[in-house]
């Protein structure tokens, strides 16, 4: 009888992108991904862009007034994505 290495397929993407992107990597699309769910869709409908590099996370959005409300919630919001993965991935949200 053969017996055969069966793993899922989302284990084998995982492990893909752990050794060719970094081990944060999925975590950190994660994040991006949940961005919508996590401020809600008005926010999420005037993002521009979003983007994670040396675990700050970069969030363009179109409105001055909108940068300013979310400045006040900078730490509710790290608290509640770093709480997505299960682990302090992010250290700083920088507001544009």
């Amino acid at each position: 009888m053969i017996y055969y290495d069966v793993q899922s397929l989302g284990d084998l993407i995982k492990a893909f992108y752990a050794q060719h992107k970094g081990p944060e990597y999925v975590d950190e699309l994660k994040i991006i991904q949940s961005w919508g769910k996590v401020v809600g869709p008005f926010i999420a409908t005037h993002t521009i862009d979003l983007s994670i590099n040396n675990h700050v996370l970069f969030v363009r959005v179109d409105s001055d007034s909108l940068r300013m409300e979310l400045s006040y919630s900078k730490s509710v919001l790290l608290k509640n994505l770093n709480d997505l993965v299960g682990k302090d991935l992010l250290t700083e949200i920088v507001l544009s």
